[in-house]
């Protein structure tokens, strides 16, 4: 049970207020996966109640933070398709969104926490905090903070600044246990002994994160804080600070706290940004759909329902809600990513998909001459392209025969498709090609139809060497479509290379 002294946690939803919630990252490398899927859930939350989304960008960390990251962050964000209420490019009541423009701010909460008697000066150096930790864990005790400068008298805190100590600002915990209910995972408690004092100012005088993130969430009145599960250990630090500028008319409530699933890759390790398949860019450049992909990262934690696993944006925001997401750990799965992203391809406007496709129908995705591009046969080979594609940049290997002088030699393909007597299959398929009808696909199919029964084959072993002298691959689109769309000339042509090369 909660603590008589724990605060009480505001229930905006229950009042009847729309939620605010952030989505505050560090604008550090790539986007990872995770952090998209922790966007995706405040915004289709925030959407879901007719909330306010507000974007922020934690960039206190010089060493770490880069304008070229910030940059590719808000660029990440309007190819997903996220669109947000507060924050960079818009401003808002609580501008600005940047905590780099914002130290003045945090430098005084700091000095009222401290006249307030919340916080206080700690002169301990790194190594009597080692020292003393490393004791308490060979007593078999917490090696947290042990509170030595919790009550200092002025005589002790100018003797040690006369040695020339410097000192960080930390946080005074209350001595008591700390309940509270994640919106995810239930009632949680945290004994005193396991959240000890903690810094919240650096010796330079820098805010850290432990002071600055409460603080904006209070200032720009967040309800709803949903978050990964690697922060869950700080809650409780952070529901004291809340309940401490409550009471100074810094914050007006304390947050709703909901804690998302980890999200996992191979060998049931936590998805860290050094795994290939962590990082956002890889699925742009590969050519994902923002639809196909936030789809799949919905499914990190939370479900439609028990037999749907495609669904729009617009479906997944009328459903969504934070008591629906699970507590357990989730497997990053790509193969099932890329399924779900090719019935995304396959739910588009024919003339969408097409247009999509076209930055992989360039230099430098595309080895052909920009001036070998033909639109038209592009136009119509694209229906039959968009049920065989898996991402979009599929479509570069699919349709490279139409637009190539020579269709691309593929070694393996060629030893697949070329075995028995291939020359004499191709002469006879070549004869019957030559007097089929090319306005009619199914006309070419009869024709080599024909061609493997008069040698003893099916039609699926009789088209394996025509489709490699044609088109370079064993596997493609639809052969006879893409015969009638490339031409009987440059068809029967790319044939009598193939005899000749088989012939020599």
């Amino acid at each position: 049970m909660a603590n008589a002294n724990s605060p009480k946690l505001s229930t905006p939803l229950e009042q009847g207020v729309p939620p605010r919630v952030r989505f505050c990252p560090s604008p550090t490398g790539n986007p990872h996966v995770g952090l998209v899927r922790t966007a995706l859930f405040n915004w289709a939350f925030a959407r879901h109640h007719g909330g306010t989304f507000v974007f922020r960008i934690e960039d206190t960390d010089a060493a770490r933070d880069s304008e070229e990251s910030y940059e590719q962050l808000l660029d990440s964000l309007k190819w997903l398709g996220f669109t947000w209420d507060e924050g960079p490019e818009i401003g808002g009541p609580h501008a600005p969104y940047r905590q780099s423009q914002r130290m003045d701010i945090y430098q005084d909460v700091a000095r009222k926490l401290q006249d307030g008697g919340y916080a206080y000066h700690c002169y301990c150096t790194t190594e009597e905090l080692d020292a003393r930790r490393d004791a308490a864990r060979a007593a078999g005790k917490p090696s947290g903070y042990d509170g030595q400068c919790r009550d200092l008298t002025d005589g002790q805190k100018s003797a040690y600044e006369a040695e020339g100590r410097t000192s960080i600002v930390r946080f005074r915990m209350p001595d008591e246990t700390i309940t509270f209910t994640d919106l995810v995972r239930g009632e949680l408690s945290f004994t005193p002994e396991n959240v000890p004092d903690f810094g919240i100012v650096r010796a330079n005088g820098a805010p850290l994160y432990t002071l600055v993130n409460p603080v904006d969430d209070a200032l720009m009145e967040i309800t709803h804080v949903l978050r990964g599960e690697d922060l869950l250990s700080s809650t409780p630090r952070q529901i004291a600070l809340y309940k401490a500028l409550t009471e100074l008319g810094i914050a007006k409530a304390t947050p709703r706290f909901g804690h998302l699933p980890y999200v996992m890759g191979e060998g049931n390790k936590k998805l860290s940004k050094r795994d290939p398949e962590s990082s956002l860019n890889l699925y742009r450049q590969r050519g994902f759909l923002p639809e196909g992909l936030l789809n799949y990262l919905s499914l990190l934690g939370w479900s439609f329902s028990k037999d749907q696993d495609i669904f729009s944006i617009e479906e997944m925001v009328a459903k969504f809600d934070i008591d629906g997401v699970n507590a357990n750990p989730a497997r990053f799965d790509l193969k099932k990513a890329e399924a779900i992203n090719a019935d995304h391809i396959r739910r588009m406007d024919p003339k969408a998909f097409a247009d999509a496709c076209e930055p992989w129908l360039r230099a430098p995705h595309a080895n052909w001459a920009p001036e070998d591009f033909d639109a038209q046969a592009w136009a119509r080979i694209a229906p039959h392209a968009q049920t065989r594609v898996t991402v979009l940049s599929d479509i570069t290997a699919n349709v490279d025969f139409l637009f190539l002088k020579e269709p691309v030699e593929d070694q393996a393909s060629w030893d697949k498709a070329m075995k028995g007597e291939p020359a004499a299959l191709l002469t006879t398929a070549r004869e019957k090609l030559d007097a089929a009808d090319w306005s009619d696909p199914e006309s070419l199919k009869n024709a080599v139809l024909a061609a493997g029964e008069a040698h003893g084959l099916k039609l699926g072993k009789a088209q394996a060497p025509v489709r490699v002298a044609v088109t370079g691959r064993t596997v493609g689109l639809p052969l006879f479509e893409s015969l009638e769309i490339l031409g009987k000339e440059r068809s029967l042509a790319r044939i009598d290379a193939t005899l000749a090369k088989l012939s020599a």
